[in-house]
């Protein structure tokens, strides 16, 4: 009997480990994209995509036919959300010292998502970087299919069409001398 949990154990252990060889990278990608931050540092990144894999690890063996990838995916996304929330929930206490010293609080300069808000990354991460259909994407972040067209296409305007930087100072050409 202990023979035989101890190979059961041993096989979902290898499993797993097959499955994070083949979908870590994409994960680790989706989650850097979903904070924001440089590729080369994104600790939050990281920190999301062991959760997540955490999490899946946990329920592998009562997965039953249904897909790791979905089910890491969805908890990524779910606990990116979460922590996005009360992240910039402390933005409407700017007066208090310890909403300046929250040490997550604005993504990298360079990263491509960075103008983007929270909620704007995660659905454009979802529909378009992992092709999670409108409905699905709704249906996990409990938003209307309609809201999150909106703020898909919203997003997308954003990131196609950055606004410019300020006008060029002219300055008037010195009169010529008599």
């Amino acid at each position: 009997m202990r023979d035989r949990r101890a190979a059961q154990e041993a096989h979902r252990a290898r499993e797993f480990e097959a499955f994070v060889a083949g979908a870590g990278g994409r994960l680790l990608h989706a989650a850097t994209l979903l904070t924001a931050e440089a590729p080369d540092a994104n600790p939050r990144a990281c920190r999301l995509l062991t959760l997540a894999l955490a999490r899946t690890y946990a329920c592998w063996h009562r997965l039953h036919g249904e897909d790791p990838y979905n089910r890491a995916r969805e908890y990524l996304a779910t606990r990116f959300a979460h922590e996005a929330w009360h992240q910039y929930a402390w933005q409407w206490y700017d007066a208090l010292p310890l909403a300046r010293a929250r040490p997550h609080a604005a993504p990298a300069a360079g990263a491509p998502l960075a103008r983007l808000t929270p909620q704007e990354r995660l659905i454009v991460v979802l529909r378009l970087y992992e092709g999670v259909a409108e409905e699905q994407v709704a249906a996990l972040l409990g938003l209307p299919t309609e809201r999150v067209r909106a703020v898909c296409d919203r997003a997308t305007a954003t990131l196609l069409h950055p606004p410019r930087g300020p006008a060029p100072v002219v300055r008037p050409a010195k009169a010529a001398a008599s």
